[in-house]
């Protein structure tokens, strides 16, 4: 009997995924600084397409160049850009697997190269200084949502299966979402309307421009963090079901432990609740410290239509053939660098891979799961 982590999925917009395990977006600064795709951040993601994972999310990719979180970044807001993406799609699928782009810009928490302005909904800091964030105007607002909607279709145009809105983990578009941050009275912000309505624009004109084909979906934090702030579980909710009648085809909810209950309803699990209050045609996917076959269909026993890989996609690419079909248990940290470079991990995200506490070790062993 075929796992149901490895039967295919529908969109809301009716395209179907092979299965039900994802390679979640993930930071890795593999790639050229002027945002083109590197061979290093093309091997990364092919060697998991190859491992059998169904859909393929790529690293969260700025939309405008002055959005660019980090150096490295692949970008996605340029026709600069476009053989890039088109390669990624074609290698892709060619191993059956989907790829998407999670369309992103840092906000107040863009990478802060020489000259370029750093802005969010509100403005912050010193002016002239290092920390100033300039407020956005809403012309530049509407400048913004045409970038968003511009790379969606430089996507489509590349062939790629879909897109992510990123609205999670306190960048732009979860900064607009904050009720402690966004405290405009200009219709962009203060009640929840006015600050779900840029993400929600943004869903709306994507929507508009894209085929009818093409998965556009949206990554949430369903309440605050240890990092995260001004987020109630009511309201994500609320927007989570906004966005499902704007053209929503999937909601991620991206979770700091996927194996906690709400904070706000300490008896239900996240998955369960967005479940039950979206529509039963839009799939929703978690992620947070998804490790094992149990782990995920654990996922999918609260309400989950399918789990996204992030540290686990990287310590065992093959993770769906390894863990789901033969049964054997993931690579667990810590590992060593080797390890990674073994599981086609350049050396620059090797180095960005020991920023997390516990993950690589020095020496030359790694564990399995218990």
């Amino acid at each position: 009997m075929t796992d149901r982590l490895l039967l295919p999925m529908r969109f809301a917009n009716g395209t179907v995924a092979p299965n039900r395990v994802w390679v979640a977006p993930m930071t890795n600064k593999q790639s050229h600084e002027d945002g083109r795709l590197s061979d290093a951040e093309l091997i990364w993601l092919e060697r998991r397409a190859r491992g059998g994972f169904g859909v393929i999310e790529s690293c969260a990719t700025h939309v405008t160049e002055s959005g660019q979180g980090w150096p490295g970044q692949w970008g996605i807001y340029s026709d600069l850009h476009t053989p890039g993406w088109r390669r990624a799609a074609e290698r892709m699928q060619s191993h059956g697997s989907m790829l998407f782009a999670q369309l992103f810009h840092g906000g107040e928490r863009a990478h802060r190269a020489q000259g370029r302005a750093i802005v969010s909904c509100v403005s912050s800091g010193t002016p002239g200084r290092d920390d100033e964030v300039r407020q956005l105007t809403p012309a530049q607002i509407e400048a913004l949502i045409e970038a968003f909607a511009d790379a969606a279709c430089r996507a489509a145009d590349a062939g790629l299966d879909g897109v992510e809105l990123h609205g999670a983990h306190g960048y732009l578009l979860c900064q607009f979402l904050r009720a402690d941050l966004n405290t405009r009275t200009d219709g962009w912000g203060g009640d929840l309307p006015g600050r779900a309505r840029l993400l929600r624009r943004v869903m709306q004109t994507i929507r508009q421009q894209v085929p009818a084909s093409f998965v556009v979906g949206v990554r949430l934090s369903a309440e605050n963090g240890t990092f995260l702030t001004g987020l109630d579980l009511d309201e994500s909710l609320q927007t989570a079901q906004w966005l499902c009648d704007d053209g929503a085809d999937f909601i991620h909810v991206s979770l700091w432990d996927a194996h906690l209950n709400c904070s706000k309803r300490a008896d239900v699990h996240p998955a369960r609740v967005f479940r039950d209050a979206l529509p039963e045609a839009v799939p929703v996917i978690t992620a947070g410290q998804i490790w094992t076959r149990a782990h995920a269909h654990q996922q999918l026993d609260h309400g989950a239509d399918a789990v996204a890989l992030g540290r686990a996609a990287i310590t065992t690419p093959n993770w769906p053939q390894q863990v789901v079909r033969d049964g054997k248990e993931p690579l667990m940290p810590p590992v060593s660098a080797q390890q990674l470079r073994d599981r086609d991990l350049s050396e620059t995200f090797v180095t960005y891979m020991k920023r997390w506490p516990g993950f690589v070790h020095t020496d030359d062993g790694g564990r399995p799961a218990k």
